[in-house]
């Protein structure tokens, strides 16, 4: 079993991160759950390290200035996200699921990854653990949680259209 970052991430996320419980895990105790259910343990340490990452990053709101602006990807960003990830990302801000920070540091986030190109579903991932990680957007997360959990979602070329 190949296990990457991405799958640690989104294990992490579906068994600890919405936990209610008060008390968190520390990183020794994730890191031992972590590799009781099997994640290699270079992948558990590049998974928390990202997810540390992510928890530090300044507020968006002071990252991005305009809203108005619209975004350009370098090749090496079209590379790991393909047409459709880029128009669900379009979508999201186009419908106030994402602002111009949380798609910043959603591209950011997915560029960090081991993978070469991060499917739909990936990223979906990628957005509910930046919204989570932000406070300001709890209406945004579970708004979007409810479209990544929904079983049969539609079709993106119905968003981008």
């Amino acid at each position: 079993m190949k296990e990457n970052v991405l799958d640690v991430l989104m294990y992490l996320f579906e068994h600890y991160m919405d936990d209610d419980t008060d008390s968190e895990p520390d990183r020794q105790d994730l890191e031992s759950r972590l590799q009781e259910a099997g994640f290699p343990p270079s992948e558990v340490d590049r998974a928390l390290g990202w997810l540390d990452r992510l928890v530090s990053e300044e507020p968006v709101a002071a990252r991005v200035g305009s809203e108005a602006a619209q975004r350009v990807y370098t090749f090496d960003e079209q590379n790991r996200l393909d047409l459709e990830a880029r128009g669900f990302l379009v979508f999201l801000e186009q419908n106030g699921l994402l602002t111009a920070g949380t798609r910043e540091l959603v591209i950011d986030r997915v560029m960090e990854l081991d993978a070469e190109e991060i499917d739909l579903d990936q990223l979906k991932w990628v957005v509910l653990m930046v919204l989570f990680n932000q406070p300001d957007d709890s209406i945004a997360y579970s708004r979007l949680e409810e479209v990544v959990m929904a079983e049969g979602t539609p079709p993106l070329v119905e968003y981008l259209h």
